[in-house]
C-alpha cells in the first residue's frame, strides 16, 4: 500500500468531491488558438491531477490496466471525444477523437507500472508493500497529461472554428509488452499528420536523437532429471545448456558491432543442488541502433543458444517476448516543442516542494543533476540514447515528436522508488501540466499551419530514406495479453 502525505490526500479527497468545472465553456475572449489552450489547461488540469493520482494509486501493469485505461477515457468522452475501446484486439487500448478530416494529430499516451515498485509519496524509501506494483516510470503522468492536452486541443478547435481531427492514443504496456508495436500494425496510427509524444523525466528538453532497436526473448532448456550423485550420467542438465549459452554470448561481445548491447538474467534454473535440473530459462535483450545490424546479431545471438542445448544434449525453444524499432527523429517537431518549452519555462518549486527535492536528491549519487535545473530548458537532444521504447515504432509510421519534462526531482534514474515518490504528488503533477501546454500549443500550431506541416513531413521522408518498417517482431506473435499476470514481464 502507497500512502500519500496528509496534506496531498486532504487534496485528494476534495478533487473527488469537486464539480467538472473544466467542461464549462470557453469565452469568446479566448479566439486567439494559444491562448485558448492555455486557458483549457487551467481550467482542466484539477481534472487531470486527480487522474494522475487515481492511475499511481491504482499502478496497473502492462495490458491489465482496465481501471486506468477506461479512467482516462471517462474523462475525455465527459470532454466531448468519441472513444472506440479495445483497438488493435488489446483490450486496454483506445482511441480518443475529437473533429473531422484533415489535418490529423494525434497524442500519445500510456498507463502501465512496473512490478515490485512500490513506494510512498515520500522523499524516503517507504512503502507498506516493496513488493506491489509502482508507476516507476511516470506513466500516471505521461497518462494523465497527453489527456489534459488533448483536452486543451479540442477546446482550442472549439473556440477557433479550426479545422481538423485531434486524436488521443491510449496505449497500454510500454514496459516490455510492446502495446505501440501491434497497434502500429494494426495500423491505428494510420492517417496522422504528426504524433506527440512526451515522458516524464528530471529535466526539460525536447529530443531529436535515436535510440536503440531492441529484441528479447526467452531461450527455454528442456534436459532429463537424474540424482546429481547417485547417477548423474543418466542425466541431461538444462542449467548446463543455459550456462554453455551465456558463455557463448559472453564470447560474442567482443566481436559484436561497436554499440550493441547484450544482457540477460535467468529466471529458472533448478531446485535443490541434488538434482540434474532439468528445465532453465534465460531472458535475454539484444540492441543496436541500426535495425539491420541487430537482425544480423540476433542470428548469432540464436547460434550461441543452440551451442548450448547441442554441446550438452538438451533441447532449446525460443520464445521471442518483445521488439522495438529504433527511433526515427523529427527535427522540426523538436523545434516546435523547444519554442514552447522556452517559451513556458521550466518548474518553480513552492517551499514545500523544495525541501521534499531536498530530502530526495540526498538519496541520489552525488553526481546526480544538480537542484535547481528543474527550472531551466535544456538544448535539444541529438546524440542517440541507449535505452529501447515501442514510441520508436511509431515514429516509422508518422513523424513523431519526442521531449522530456522535469516531473521527477533533478537526478532521478528511470525505474527507481524516487521516481514513484516524485510522481505521486505536486512536483511530478507540475511537470505534467508543462508537458500538456507544449504538447497541446505544439497541436494546435500543426493544425492550423500548413507550411509547418509540410516540413515535418519533409524530414520525416528524408530521415526514412527509402527504408520500409520491418519489426523484428515474429509476423505471427500476438500482443502476450498475460505477460504480467503473475505480476512479473520485463522492465
Amino acid at each position: 500500500m502507497k500512502t500519500r502525505s496528509p496534506a496531498a490526500s486532504v487534496r485528494f479527497s476534495c478533487a473527488l468531491l469537486a464539480t467538472v468545472s473544466w467542461l464549462s465553456p470557453l469565452s469568446a475572449a479566448s479566439a486567439d488558438s494559444h491562448s485558448a489552450v492555455i486557458s483549457a489547461i487551467e481550467r482542466a488540469t484539477p481534472r487531470a491531477n486527480e487522474d494522475a493520482r487515481l492511475l499511481w494509486d491504482w499502478a496497473e501493469l502492462g495490458y491489465l490496466e482496465q481501471r486506468s485505461a477506461a479512467r482516462l477515457a471517462e474523462t475525455l468522452r465527459a470532454a466531448g471525444f468519441t472513444i472506440e475501446m479495445g483497438v488493435g484486439g488489446i483490450p486496454t487500448a483506445f482511441v480518443a477523437s475529437y473533429g473531422s478530416g484533415e489535418p490529423v494529430v494525434g497524442i500519445l499516451a500510456e498507463y502501465d507500472a512496473l512490478p515490485a515498485m512500490a513506494q510512498d509519496a515520500a522523499p524516503e524509501r517507504s512503502a507498506t508493500d516493496h513488493s506491489a506494483s509502482g508507476h516507476a516510470c511516470g506513466h500516471n503522468l505521461f497518462g494523465a497529461g497527453s489527456a489534459l492536452a488533448a483536452i486543451a486541443v479540442k477546446e482550442a478547435l472549439v473556440a477557433t472554428g479550426g479545422a481538423g481531427t485531434i486524436k488521443f492514443f491510449g496505449c497500454p504496456a510500454e514496459e516490455g509488452g510492446g502495446g505501440k508495436v501491434h497497434l502500429s500494425r494494426a495500423g491505428v496510427f494510420a492517417g496522422c499528420d504528426a504524433i506527440l509524444s512526451w515522458h516524464p523525466g528530471d529535466a526539460n528538453f525536447a529530443i531529436a536523437a535515436g535510440n536503440l532497436a531492441n529484441v528479447s526473448a526467452r531461450f527455454r532448456y528442456t534436459g532429463v532429471a537424474a540424482h546429481a550423485s547417485v547417477n548423474p550420467w543418466s542425466g541431461r542438465s538444462a542449467l548446463d545448456g543455459l550456462m554453455l549459452t551465456a558463455h557463448a554470448l559472453d564470447m560474442l561481445r567482443e566481436h559484436m558491432p561497436d554499440g550493441a548491447r547484450i544482457h540477460y538474467t535467468v529466471t529458472r534454473g533448478g531446485g535443490a543442488p541434488n538434482v540434474v535440473p532439468a528445465d532453465a530459462e534465460l531472458y535475454l535483450y539484444a540492441r543496436h541502433a541500426n535495425p539491420d545490424e541487430l537482425r544480423d546479431l540476433w542470428k548469432r545471438v540464436l547460434a550461441c543458444g543452440e551451442a548450448g542445448a547441442l554441446g550438452t544434449g538438451t533441447t532449446m525453444a525460443v520464445t521471442v517476448v518483445n521488439s522495438n524499432y529504433a527511433r526515427l527523429p523529427n527535427m522540426p517537431l523538436a523545434k516546435l516543442y523547444d519554442r514552447h518549452l522556452r517559451a513556458s519555462g521550466g518548474i518553480v518549486y513552492t517551499p514545500e516542494e523544495h525541501a521534499f527535492a531536498e530530502k530526495l536528491h540526498t538519496t541520489l549519487p552525488a553526481s546526480a543533476r544538480a537542484l535547481g535545473t528543474e527550472r531551466d530548458i535544456q538544448p535539444i537532444m541529438e546524440k542517440t540514447t541507449s535505452g529501447s521504447s515501442d514510441v520508436a515504432d511509431v515514429s516509422w509510421q508518422a513523424p513523431t515528436g519526442e521531449m522530456n519534462t522535469a516531473c521527477l526531482v533533478p537526478g532521478t534514474p528511470a525505474h527507481s522508488w524516487q521516481v514513484v515518490a516524485a510522481g505521486g504528488m505536486s512536483i511530478g503533477e507540475k511537470g505534467m501540466v508543462l508537458a500538456a501546454r507544449v504538447l497541446a500549443l505544439s497541436a494546435v500550431d500543426l493544425l492550423s499551419d500548413a507550411a509547418l506541416r509540410a516540413e515535418v513531413a519533409a524530414d520525416f521522408e528524408r530521415r526514412k530514406a527509402g527504408r520500409t518498417y520491418q519489426s523484428l517482431l515474429p509476423a505471427d506473435a500476438k500482443p502476450p495479453l498475460d505477460y504480467r499476470a503473475n505480476g512479473g514481464g520485463e522492465l
